[in-house]
């Protein structure tokens, strides 16, 4: 899972900063003590709070950042969190986690957009990373946290929780291999704001191998940047509500709505397309809904879900 720099906007933390919340009892957070305060986390589970939301972000032009919002009244979400406590030990520090109770920090939750738990969503260079919802098992999310660490190699986060400084920590750990040649000529060319550069590239490592899914997740999100390039979120809203059967105008809402995260929206719509069509329309709808799938992963459980809503869509 190759993640370009720039579709998804920034986490807005001064929005998250509210003081008069921070007196209220807290309850005993999931999987154990965490390193507390302001500040860099020596440990590497964090309680993170209004006050030290920013810095935790800031981290993670570091090193991965997976956030877990929980709340005491949730068995689903104090498991959840409690499994990714067991996960970030047992990783050693690949992925810094910090768990937010939602009770106590809920302009966290509105900074994420989250309106249920539990949740977990990551950072990469400061940018919002949609993980997943609801219930999951352990191995579920280790496959989630696996293709969030390619992803953060793959966008040059290769520190570690602690690491005094990328300098030093250079000299002691052993280099990430590097990409290879095709994925590194397309992240460049992404970086340069190079799209079609970037889509021949992906293109020509499948060619090459047709099993590299990273290669097949690349090209899915670049073809998304290309569609959505030009468009008018407003406009493009407008005219999908005023033709509902417009196949055209419902894939670039359905476009539109997974850059802004909303990941089940845009797996929602383009379900009901395919229900709602037959033929080569249909099969545009699907073709495009597997596309999704791939910049999406396979391992998150809304994939999953929707490629089951799919297979009883079509048969």
């Amino acid at each position: 899972m190759t993640l370009p720099p720039g579709p998804t906007p920034r986490l807005d933390v001064r929005g998250a900063v509210d003081l008069s919340s921070l007196g209220r009892p807290a309850a005993p957070a999931p999987g154990g003590p965490a390193t507390a305060g302001a500040g860099p986390a020596v440990g590497v589970v964090v309680d993170v709070t209004e006050a030290n939301f920013a810095d935790v972000v800031q981290q993670s032009t570091q090193v991965p950042v997976v956030f877990s919002l929980w709340a005491s009244w949730s068995e689903a979400s104090t498991t959840v969190t409690a499994d990714l406590v067991a996960l970030a030990t047992e990783l050693g520090g690949r992925f810094l986690l910090g768990r937010v109770d939602v009770d106590a920090n809920p302009q966290i939750a509105q900074a994420f957009g989250s309106q249920s738990v539990p949740s977990v969503v990551a950072a990469l260079r400061g940018q919002p990373v949609p993980l997943f919802q609801g219930q999951a098992s352990r191995e579920e999310i280790r496959a989630v946290l696996d293709q969030l660490l390619q992803a953060a190699v793959a966008n040059g986060i290769t520190g570690t929780v602690g690491s005094a400084a990328p300098e030093q920590e250079a000299a002691e750990e052993p280099e990430e291999p590097p990409l290879p040649p095709l994925h590194q000529a397309a992240y460049e060319a992404i970086e340069r704001d190079d799209l079609d550069t970037a889509a021949a590239a992906y293109s020509q490592a499948l060619v090459e191998n047709p099993r590299d899914d990273m290669a097949r997740a690349g090209l899915a999100q670049v073809e998304l940047l290309r569609r959505t390039r030009d468009a008018d979120p407003s406009l493009a809203r407008a005219v999908a509500a005023q033709a509902p059967h417009d196949g055209e105008a419902q894939m670039l809402v359905a476009d539109l709505d997974l850059l802004g995260g909303k990941v089940e929206d845009s797996f929602a719509r383009l379900l009901d397309l395919v229900r709602a069509t037959t033929g080569p329309e249909r099969e545009q709808a699907r073709v495009r809904l597997i596309e999704l799938f791939a910049v999406v992963g396979d391992a998150d459980p809304r994939v999953q879900q929707a490629r089951r809503a799919l297979a009883s869509a079509l048969y």
